[in-house]
């Protein structure tokens, strides 16, 4: 799988030949898909088929750019 974060837009999710893509909501349902690999998921809050973007970024002026960075390393458990 791989996400993309787009400059002052969606959240690109792509799988690869083979795999199954599955979006869920909070209660473990999952959203059909159609079969799509590829889909685009929303940051800006505005689109109205959340959580799926619907292009609505480019009409209420979303402002993010984001620069591939490194985390920090996961504290051990307790």
């Amino acid at each position: 799988m791989k996400i993309t974060v787009r400059d002052n837009g969606s959240l690109r999710v792509e799988v690869g030949a083979g795999e199954t893509l599955e979006v869920l909501d909070a209660q473990g349902n999952g959203f059909g898909l159609g079969g799509r690999q590829v889909i685009s998921l929303c940051r800006c809050g505005q689109s109205e088929s959340k959580p799926f973007c619907d292009g609505s970024h480019n009409r209420c002026g979303f402002d993010s750019v984001v620069v591939a960075r490194d985390l920090p390393p996961v504290p051990p458990k307790a």
